[in-house]
């Protein structure tokens, strides 16, 4: 595990270049504290910071090929190198060290950019073809590990870090507006995109090849989940064992392994899996609350650490703590992330550091990958309805409307029922909603109350300068797809990935674990995993069963059933509690701050957000957006 950077430039590299890719390093040693390697050629500049893993004293980068005509510098863990090495050595392959990632190089010497259909793990690399005079920037299939990219005058810059990239010093600091729309919208920038213009991120599951000598570049897709072969069989035993095969083959390390543990089935799973797998005693770590609210899950996740027979550790997340770190923490995201829970991501991660674990197993990707989310599991069903309306020219609003039955046992809950009419309200609503969206667009983010409150201040949010630069539609573009749509269900799984998962999560992950230096490993978004699910979509149906159904049915007789019953939170935090403390503090940087500076922000709006307010209903209120997106900006121009 490593960060990465470099520049390839069509003309000679000068002294300033060399300087750059020093400074963008320079800037990446948390991600690599164990030391540093540079390689430098008339065009091409290669650097990295590593985290020693596997190969502890050997496995030091850049790493070459025989005779050297290869040169490799990558971020990330090959799963699979063990049976891959096997596979080259007998090939009359000949290794250098016993470095996972070594395999790279020789797959490539046999398989040219295809050796990316080998791989299974997590990756982003740079390889330098001397002899053909290429360069190879690749993604994993799932996007675990980041590159950002800066392709001007016959230059590219590249970093696994947007704040190393910017610290490169060739990058001035503009704000993309369609890239800030987003960010409010979906309370992060989807891929490719990030909030600064003329900085991409290299998609998941892509790779690009530059030929120095005419400086042309060609970006391909090598993997696309919805291309899985479909499977026929029982589910439970496909699934079962596939989660066996990834759940030892991310126990490969040299170092320990700790788990973060919350009360929920996703990390119970891993927890279960790998302990039983596991040489050495495997530790647990998990976060909570004072005076133990709800949302803390201490006790759930100590007694199944309990027992599997787990050392367990926790820490108690305060307030005043998070204020402390919050401007930090912003900053650790690299892109700008609204996401309040990512303060448990951060201590979880930086707890384990303290006792000395360097690598980290999380359950992140079980929830979009097997509809543990209702409101996806309800999108899929609205898409499929609004489908079936056009298809048919049906547009009869009695396929809308339905009386539910009211809820006697909470109040609250009694009270929607009332507003709604029964429900009567809300299905004229969608009935007209699919009336008149445009035909191709699904039904996905515009369920959520925070995506149409962003919608409906479009106007008055964004100054006039601003909003002449955006595209108005461009949030909805994410999940507008060409009809008939096939497999709903499959394109819902996909999106819920290609967005919340890879920028919310596993981005949040990735970063808040490298900042304590941490390797973070999510055995949930294995690729195998995902197409071996997609594969069985597309023969069998899940989305109308209960959640996580067909996992529930893999993990039967590994996982209890007292775990399998217990309700979802996650790493739930107080978040009205710690809403109100972060503005106590910071919420007055808003009004006349940076965003109103930059022209993003009408000073009717900073003024208005900056006292903090949260809408009933709403989970991220644009005033928490407004103010991470003020605390990023004012960071990262400090790198400028």
């Amino acid at each position: 595990m490593c960060g990465i950077c470099g520049i390839l430039s069509y003309t000679q590299l000068t002294s300033s270049d060399l300087e750059s890719v020093f400074k963008m390093n320079s800037n990446l040693i948390h991600r690599g504290p164990d030391g540093e390697g540079t390689f430098t050629d008339d065009n091409i500049a290669l650097a990295m910071r590593r985290l020693s893993i596997i190969d502890l004293s050997g496995g030091w980068q850049p790493l070459y090929n025989e005779d050297r005509s290869l040169v490799l510098v990558i971020n990330g863990e090959i799963y699979n190198y063990i049976e891959l090495r096997n596979q080259l050595e007998k090939k009359g392959h000949t290794f250098a060290t016993h470095s996972d990632s070594e395999t790279i190089l020789h797959l490539y010497e046999d398989y040219g950019t295809a050796c990316v259909h080998h791989l299974r793990g997590m990756f982003a690399f740079a390889l330098w073809d001397r002899k053909n005079q290429r360069v190879m920037l690749a993604r994993d299939r799932m996007g675990e590990k980041p590159l950002y990219l800066n392709e001007t005058n016959g230059k590219i810059i590249f970093s696994s870090e947007l704040k190393s990239i910017l610290q490169s010093k060739q990058i001035p600091f503009i704000l993309d507006p369609d890239a800030i729309n987003l960010y409010f919208h979906y309370q992060y920038v989807p891929e490719p995109r990030t909030p600064i213009k003329h900085v991409r991120k290299l998609p998941a599951g892509h790779f690009l090849t530059i030929d120095l000598e005419s400086f042309r570049c060609t970006e391909t897709c090598y993997w696309k989940m919805e291309d899985a072969q479909p499977l026929t069989g029982n589910p439970a035993l496909l699934i079962r064992k596939t989660l066996d095969d990834i759940s030892e083959l991310t126990l490969r390390a040299d170092v320990p392994i700790g788990v973060a543990l919350s009360g929920g089935l996703d990390s119970s799973a891993i927890a279960a899996l790998a302990v039983k797998k596991y040489p050495d005693t495997m530790h647990a770590f998990s976060i909570g609350y004072p005076n133990h609210p709800p949302c803390d899950e201490r006790r759930e996740a100590e007694t199944f650490a309990d027992f599997l027979g787990m050392p367990f550790h926790d820490i108690e997340l305060k307030s005043d703590d998070l204020v402390s770190i919050f401007p930090d923490l912003v900053y650790y995201r690299d892109d700008p992330i609204a996401d309040i829970s990512g303060y448990g991501y951060y201590a979880v991660m930086k707890l384990a550091r303290d006792h000395q674990i360097p690598v980290m197993l999380q359950g992140q990707g079980g929830d979009e990958l097997f509809f543990g989310y209702p409101w996806v599991k309800d999108a899929v069903q609205q898409s499929l309805r609004k489908e079936s309306m056009i298809t048919n020219g049906n547009q009869s609003w009695k396929h809308y409307l339905h009386l539910t039955a009211p809820c006697m046992t909470s109040p609250s809950l009694m009270i929607q029922w009332i507003r709604t009419l029964g429900g009567i309200k809300t299905g004229w609503k969608q009935y007209q909603r699919d009336r008149s969206m445009p035909e191709n667009q699904l039904v996905f983010m515009d369920l959520s109350p925070d995506f149409n409150v962003a919608d409906i201040g479009y106007e008055e949010q964004f100054t006039d300068s601003f909003k002449r630069q955006i595209m108005k539609d461009l949030p909805y573009s994410i999940f507008t797809s060409p009809r008939p749509w096939k497999n709903v269900d499959i394109l819902m799984t996909k999106l819920i990935y290609q967005t919340y998962l890879l920028e919310n999560g596993i981005a949040q992950g990735d970063r808040l674990s490298m900042a304590s230096s941490v390797e973070l490993r999510l055995p949930l978004v294995d690729y195998r995993l995902v197409e071996t699910v997609i594969g069985l979509r597309k023969t069998y149906s899940d989305y109308d069963f209960e959640p996580k159904f067909w996992l529930k049915s893999a993990l039967k007789n590994i996982v209890p059933e007292w775990v399998m019953c217990r309700s979802k939170k996650g790493f739930a935090p107080p978040v009205k509690e710690w809403h109100d403390a972060l503005f106590q503090q910071y919420g007055s940087l808003l009004d006349g701050g940076l965003l109103m500076e930059l022209g993003v922000l009408t000073p009717k709006i900073a003024k208005k957000l900056a006292k903090g307010p949260f809408p009933q209903g709403i989970v991220t209120p644009l005033s928490f957006k407004g103010l991470v997106l003020e605390l990023w900006c004012r960071k990262m121009m400090q790198i400028e």
